[in-house]
């Protein structure tokens, strides 16, 4: 059928803002309209069908792919700029940049190998893209498609099976249908009755996934294995009082909400990331005043005592990047640390494996080491961190905790290999106070909702000014604390050391999805190459 018109420049641009401005207002509170995500991508792959069609110049497509990754990264993560508008300016554009080059991809492959296999490689390419986004040195996977569903967990409890990417998969599958029924009805301006199949293909793919998730959800019950968890919530200041008032006031405060909340029931106190601000020795912790104190303030419960610090380790040679010279042949290293306190025992660290970007963290400073004086100094420590070589759990007096500072709440195959160790609950230690009242605390505190429903363990959470919560094996929050108020919660939560499908095989989708888009490559290259010296014998 001959096709009636064509997109004008106006249009194209216009569409592709409008995707930009629906991927937007569909991502958890920065409007939270999250069925909006399933037809998100229709104007843009339009633009792109467009530009293919009338054999535009390429550069055209990842103009406009640029233009609504743009707004997209600005309007869902602007609050960035609190904590530093240099590291927002260089996220956003940066990310956006990284996510068109994704999309120009996909534009590149289907025209070198047609439509059928060309859609299918923007499915493939989009997941390979955000499975390796959450391990490269640019990991920033905070825009996963598959977190839409943060704030609505009860359709998503699939993800127990497929991880976060098996939401990517929902939505960029039920976007490529309603584009087709778009560009059929709209574009071609065939009739209904010619788009039947297409309209039936759309409403069970967008549906049956709800269905069977509300199932799942409703038929889940948790296995008793109660365990009284108190979580504090001290709101220092991280401005103004964090890495300024002295550490004996702040954990003053903090000790006096924790004990006031405890009982004899007690078995674990949460406090949140960084609570104790100074960087000290870990060999010599022991010997610390304020080690001492939260000792003796210990001592009537039965509890184990969970907390965030600065710590640092000597070394007699370079022991990583992250390692800083103190004079020829002795080396240290800083980390954002876990310590976990119990009375019987010697207090034991694990560090934070996945780092901030610009705060925690240079990339490429492996090869780029003059990168490092870049680095965002935010209050206490700056510069890049030493890390952990795998995930680890500590032992709390038999019950297996998953410690997860801040930012690894986004890695859902993290948390796996935690759990996949024996975990039977993850403890998230946060401090999201540097955003102040935006939606950036609210996306992080949803997104731990997802990790419960992907191995099925319950979350405690401790903010340093909000939100502090309890999060049950569905993903459902059962208690929560207000934003930037002293407070203090205690619940009773079910342990689980059983491993779901997601915990044994982590991120099988989006790995499937980056070696297929690896190989896709290769053969392009291997398709260009080849016609090259054939033109050019």
């Amino acid at each position: 059928m001959k096709e009636l018109f064509n997109l004008s420049k106006i249009s194209r641009f216009g569409l592709s803002i409008l995707s930009g401005i629906l991927l937007t207002i569909a991502f958890p509170y920065t409007g939270s309209f999250t069925f909006l995500v399933f037809i998100a991508w229709i104007p843009l792959l339009l633009v792109e069908d467009d530009i293919s069609k009338h054999r535009y110049r390429s550069s055209k497509v990842f103009t406009h792919a640029y233009l609504s990754f743009l707004i997209f990264n600005v309007g869902t993560t602007y609050w960035v700029w609190y904590a530093s508008p240099g590291g927002a300016y260089m996220a956003f554009t940066l990310n956006a940049l990284l996510m068109a080059i994704a999309f120009f991809f996909f534009h590149f492959a289907k025209k070198k190998l047609g439509p059928k296999i060309g859609y299918l490689s923007f499915i493939i390419i989009w997941l390979g893209f955000e499975h390796i986004h959450f391990y490269w040195e640019l990991s920033w996977p905070w825009l996963t498609m598959g977190n839409y569903f943060s704030i609505t967990p009860s359709i998503v409890q699939w993800y127990s099976i497929t991880g976060v990417l098996g939401g990517s998969l929902w939505v960029l599958l039920v976007n490529y249908i309603g584009f087709r029924l778009v560009a059929d009805l709209w574009i071609k301006r065939k009739s209904v009755k010619s788009s039947i199949y297409l309209s039936s293909v759309y409403l069970p793919l967008l549906l049956l996934p709800i269905t069977c998730s509300l199932i799942m959800y409703y038929n889940y019950e948790e296995v008793s294995n109660p365990y009284e968890v108190v979580v504090v919530q001290p709101n220092i200041d991280p401005y103004f009082e964090k890495f300024e008032e002295p550490v004996e006031i702040q954990l003053e405060k903090l000790m006096n909400l924790a004990t006031e909340n405890s009982t004899a029931s007690t078995q674990l106190i949460l406090a949140p990331e960084t609570a104790i601000p100074f960087g000290f020795l870990e060999d010599n912790v022991t010997n610390l005043a304020f080690y001492k104190n939260i000792q003796s303030q210990l001592k009537p419960f039965n509890a184990s005592f969970l907390i965030g610090a600065i710590t640092y380790k000597y070394f007699n040679e370079r022991h990583s990047a992250a390692s800083r010279m103190i004079e020829h042949g002795e080396y240290y290293e800083v980390y954002n640390s876990s310590m976990h306190i119990q009375n019987s025992k010697s207090p034991e660290f694990i560090h934070k494996s996945k780092l901030v970007l610009g705060v925690e963290k240079v990339p490429f400073i492996d090869w780029f080491p003059f990168l490092e004086q870049f680095s965002i100094d935010q209050g206490g420590s700056s510069g890049t961190m030493g890390i952990e070589n795998e995930p680890k759990i500590f032992d709390a007096k038999g019950v297996k905790i998953a410690p997860v500072v801040c930012y690894e709440s986004i890695y859902g195959e993290f948390a796996a290999a935690q759990c996949n160790k024996g975990a039977q609950l993850i403890g998230v230690i946060t401090n999201d106070g540097w955003w102040q009242d935006t939606p950036g605390y609210k996306q992080h505190m949803s997104f731990s909702r997802l990790r419960a429903i992907e191995n099925r363990r319950s979350v405690a959470r401790s903010a340093n000014t909000g939100i502090s919560c309890f999060i049950n094996q569905r993903g459902d929050v059962i208690k929560q604390t207000e934003w930037w108020k002293p407070a203090c919660i205690r619940a009773t939560l079910n342990l689980n050391d059983k491993k779901t499908i997601f915990t044994l095989t982590g991120d099988l989708i989006g790995r499937i999805a980056f070696y297929c888009s690896v190989l896709l490559l290769l053969f392009l290259v291997l398709k260009w190459a080849q016609k090259y010296f054939v033109v050019n014998r």
